[in-house]
């Protein structure tokens, strides 16, 4: 038996590339405007033509499915492009989440804008930011860095230059992958917090939380089914050396007297104002 689906909007649907969200595992993440641009649109093109079949069937929708998919990009994208340049309107979807987030589909929206097409995004489910939801890490500065090298020291490597970005950081990863990843991470990042989902939105969703060491150690991270998030919070910051006080009092007195700048620096760097005036004077040669 079909969900049933709400009444559809009767706004037609403007000619262009829409680029729609899908649930991540739980159907009824669909939304409404998706819903509505999966009915009007004259193809949609899916990365599995299988697993959006079985999406457009829960809700009784019947549409043209093409393939697009990374091995499939290149030779469909042209005639894509032709359609939407004689004014046909195109869903492009992803086998879950927001297409672009780890799936093709960037060129396809940068050669669109190009030939003057519009491009609507659709927004929806997005498994990142699910998992940055309940992961309990910071989430006013986040990044997303994708899926890991697959082998370790491009892990290592990509882990270094990640680790000075005050951010909680993103990643998707495979189950077969996630202990040795886990295992890399605690070595490059130290002793942060982390947290792993598995499942989002579905039945047995599942977060585990913890330092990544003792993530690492986790016997439920030894190859999971299935593809996951794994989160690191950005670290505690160091407190500030008296030379990163100097360095800093010493650009700001440029511009303030001595005791804006020790506002300005006590601010900055969560140092006493007091003490930091007293060195504005002595860097100033106030006595």
């Amino acid at each position: 038996m079909p969900l049933a689906p709400p009444p559809l909007s009767d706004k037609p649907l403007e000619p262009g590339l829409y680029v729609v969200s899908t649930p991540i595992g739980n159907l009824r993440d669909i939304t409404l405007r998706a819903l509505d641009t999966l009915a009007a649109c004259d193809l949609v093109l899916a990365e599995d033509t299988r697993v959006t079949g079985k999406l457009m069937a829960a809700y009784g929708l019947t549409k043209t499915l093409e393939r697009y998919d990374e091995h499939a990009a290149e030779r469909a994208r042209p005639k894509v492009l032709a359609a939407l340049q004689a004014g046909a309107r195109v869903a492009l979807v992803s086998d879950a989440g927001t297409p672009l987030v780890s799936d093709p589909g960037y060129r396809l929206v940068l050669e669109a804008l190009q030939i003057g097409a519009r491009v609507f995004p659709i927004p929806g489910a997005c498994a990142a930011l699910a998992a940055l939801a309940g992961a309990g890490l910071p989430t006013d500065r986040f990044l997303f860095a994708g899926f890991p090298p697959p082998k370790t020291a491009g892990r290592k490597a990509a882990f270094a230059a990640l680790a000075p970005i005050k951010a909680t950081l993103i990643f998707y990863e495979g189950g077969s992958r996630l202990a040795a990843s886990l295992a890399d991470m605690a070595q490059m990042f130290g002793p942060r917090q982390a947290a792993v989902g598995r499942e989002l939105t579905k039945l047995h969703e599942t977060f585990l939380r913890g330092d990544l060491a003792a993530l690492a150690a986790d016997p439920r991270v030894q190859a999971p089914k299935g593809e996951l998030v794994v989160l690191v919070g950005p670290g505690e910051d160091e407190p500030a050396s008296e030379a990163d006080a100097d360095t800093a009092l010493d650009e700001a007195l440029a511009r303030l007297s001595p005791a804006d700048a020790a506002a300005e620096v006590a601010r900055a760097l969560g140092l006493n104002r007091r003490e930091l005036y007293r060195r504005a004077l002595e860097r100033k040669g106030v006595r």
